[in-house]
């Protein structure tokens, strides 16, 4: 608190004090008599004592009463009461007292007058301090909350990012063009303005970020795209004018915008076409980027999922030169991260980092992140002092499906449903060419799913052929087959699976061309709603003859593939029976397991 604050308070203690202890000069609250009630009453002996406190007397009576006068100054109280008729006997026999005046009675007086205008005063600048306050707040609205660290004691660097080379070696790149500027001026490289980091969800993005402010040495700049825009009209692009003056101040440096598709949505999307606050975020942030008086050393790293929806005039050179993909690793990258996430956890000896990465196709970081925090959770709950195989692939199923449901009772009846249901999906997965080989069965209930059958592919797969395809939806619809084939019924356990085989025919006739009645054409113009960023429609740019003929192909290709479904359970209808009976027995097969039994 600065001095004149405390001074303030002071005032309004001592003005406190003052109303509450009474330090003014006042009296008792006596009644009050006249000089001649005050005779009479003394030469009728009823007084004892009277005491003078300059012009005011206090009179005590002898039973015990007290009362107040007053008498004038500069004149003796003796020489009054004889002047008045007292009787100088009876005068005689009352106790004259007399106390001095306080030296400081009148100035207390004096202050007791000025005391309200004083304390009106006080309040008045104390009001007035507060009101200052609340405008130094109100002006804060357009102050830049960006967070700012130096590198000095970084806590994630480049060693701590795995499974994206590429997109490491171009932020490498830009950190070099902090450190050493000259070495690219010299052959007339210029620095690139902007990089901007896109990805699905997990990929690494703020990662990648973080670790560029550990490596570059230099200030970095970190806020969130949500964090430009409040409630009042200006704000937003108040905050980027003053994110960049501070840029300024401390150039060389990095600024890091997260998910910056909150601010930098195509302008023009707005439903009733307003021009709101995001749109002028933008404007000030395209300004400040590539405008006048932009020749600084300051490089804008920006990170989304979303690059779809951001402004073309945000992605053009010169603005954000850099556009670094973060995509799902492979199977490589998956057992470098793992890698990562395992360092300075006790491990057994069984577990093994290539077979966790062919478990884990289709994972990011932040999935692999998860399975690893998994298994160390599961080792802790079984007391145990490593993490083992066991536990990550526990994790793995727990991340995939959901954790077990053993609360989950079926009766015997649902069990021998499930457990043909689930060898049929597996004996035709396993016996079609083009499907990935199973890894395990269980009729344990996870998550959302009665039952599971797991299949790991044996390489990630980038391109897909018709005949993939086909042999994928023969195995989806196995389950159904297999109950219709032993049970002669049909359940409703195979719903996902129905749902599933019959997108997946669609796609081939509208999307890949892979129908040969309808030939290499796709079908539907698909739209998009720019804020949803998902598919809400399909515009028919075909004939209602042509809906016709899509819907018999779809019809065509997902009956064939229940026909093979059908046709290799007969053929193998021994194993199918087999693998039904020890998914009764264990409820859970393994692959190996599996391979012998229908082998």
């Amino acid at each position: 608190m600065n001095w004149r604050g405390a001074v303030v308070y002071l005032l309004i203690l001592i003005m406190a004090g003052f109303l509450i202890f009474g330090l003014f000069p006042t009296r008792e609250n006596l009644a009050e008599i006249s000089l001649s009630e005050l005779v009479e009453d003394i030469n009728q002996h009823q007084v004892q004592s009277i005491t003078v406190k300059g012009s005011d007397l206090e009179v005590a009576y002898r039973d015990n009463r007290r009362v107040a006068s007053r008498k004038e100054d500069g004149v003796e109280l003796t020489e009054t009461l004889l002047g008045l008729g007292a009787e100088p006997k009876a005068l005689s026999q009352v106790d004259l007292k007399v106390q001095p005046a306080s030296p400081w009675g009148e100035w207390l007086a004096i202050l007791g007058s000025f005391l309200p205008f004083i304390f009106l005063a006080a309040l008045f600048l104390l009001l007035m301090r507060q009101a200052q306050g609340t405008n130094n707040q109100a002006l804060s609205f357009g102050k830049s909350r960006a967070r700012m660290f130096t590198g000095e004691k970084p806590t994630v660097t480049f060693d701590d990012v795995a499974g994206v080379d590429e997109a490491k070696q171009e932020l490498v790149e830009v950190v070099e063009f902090l450190r050493e500027p000259q070495k690219f001026i010299s052959l007339g490289a210029r620095i690139p303005k902007g990089v901007v980091l896109m990805g699905p969800p997990g990929t690494g993005k703020t990662l990648l970020a973080k670790a560029v402010s550990g490596e570059a040495g230099v200030p970095f700049f970190s806020i969130s795209g949500s964090e430009f825009v409040e409630m009042f009209v200006g704000v937003g692009a108040a905050r980027v004018r003053d994110l960049f003056d501070q840029a300024k101040r401390n150039s060389p440096c990095i600024i890091f915008v997260d998910e910056i598709d909150a601010v930098g949505r195509h302008r023009g999307a707005g439903l009733g076409g307003s021009h709101d606050e995001r749109e002028q975020t933008l404007n000030q942030i395209l300004v400040e980027m590539d405008g006048f008086g932009t020749d600084t050393n300051i490089i804008v790293i920006a990170a989304t999922n979303r690059p779809d929806i951001l402004d073309p005039a945000l992605l053009r050179p010169g603005r954000f030169d850099r556009r670094v993909v973060l995509d799902r690793p492979d199977i490589k990258g998956r057992k470098e991260i793992l890698a990562v996430h395992v360092r300075g956890k006790p491990l057994a000896k069984d577990v093994d980092l290539e077979v966790l990465a062919r478990q884990t196709p289709g994972f990011v970081g932040a999935d692999i992140e998860s399975l690893v925090n998994e298994a160390a959770i599961l080792a802790a709950r079984r007391n145990k002092k490593v993490i083992s195989m066991a536990e990550f692939e526990e994790a793995v199923e727990r991340v995939l499906a959901g954790p077990e449901r053993k609360s989950r009772l079926l009766t015997e009846e649902e069990k021998r449903i499930l457990a043909y249901h689930e060898a049929g999906h597996a004996l035709v997965q396993s016996k079609l060419p083009n499907c990935d080989p199973v890894h395990k069965v269980s009729i344990v209930a996870r998550g959302l799913n009665l039952g599971y059958t797991m299949t790991l592919p044996e390489q990630d797969r980038y391109l897909y052929t018709q005949d993939k395809f086909e042999d994928e939806i023969a195995g989806m619809l196995a389950g159904r087959a297999a109950e219709e084939l032993v049970l002669g019924d049909k359940w409703t356990g195979a719903q996902d699976d129905l749902e599933r085989a019959t997108k997946l025919a669609r796609k081939m006739v509208t999307v890949y061309g892979m129908s040969k009645k309808l030939g290499p054409l796709t079908f539907g113009d698909r739209e998009e709603l720019i804020f949803l960023g998902r598919e809400i429609a399909e515009q028919r740019n075909y004939s209602d003859e042509i809906a016709e003929e899509i819907d018999q192909e779809v019809r065509r290709i997902v009956e064939e593939a229940y026909q093979r479904a059908k046709e290799v359970l007969t053929t193998y209808r021994a194993q199918l029976e087999a693998v039904a009976r020890r998914l009764l027995e264990v409820e859970t097969i393994d692959r190996q397991e599996f391979e012998a039994l229908i082998a």
